[in-house]
Formats: C-alpha cells, sequence, structure tokens
C-alpha cells in the first residue's frame, strides 16, 4: 500500500517514509509507527506519522 488514506496507516506497523530532509531525493526511512499526526483520511503525499525511534515524516509504502 502507497500510505495516502489514514485507515491503511496504524501504530505498530512497519512503514518506509520520507523525512522532510530527504524529499528531494526520495530517500527512504524504515520504522514502526508510533502516533499518526495527519487528522485527515487522505493525503496526496501521505500520511504525517512519528516512528517509535522519534522520527517524522509521511508515509510511502506500507508493510
Amino acid at each position: 500500500m502507497d500510505g495516502k488514506y489514514r485507515k491503511d496507516v496504524y501504530p505498530g506497523v512497519e512503514v518506509d517514509i520520507v523525512l522532510k530532509k530527504d524529499q528531494r531525493s526520495g530517500k527512504r526511512t524504515p520504522g514502526v509507527v508510533k502516533d499518526i499526526l495527519t487528522s485527515a483520511a487522505y493525503h496526496s503525499r501521505g500520511i504525517k506519522v512519528r516512528l517509535e525511534d522519534g522520527q517524522i515524516g509521511r508515509v510511502v509504502e506500507v508493510f
């Protein structure tokens, strides 16, 4: 899944995110979702989340 729909992203799921500093390169950072920061049901660039290690970014893939 591509992580644009909030229903697909929930705490404890493994995801790849793109950090703000990596948006130009598209470098992915793997992790486990701790908090969902986007309140909307859909976001065109991906749902924003906080990983368990504290990093914040937009979800590009859900595993």
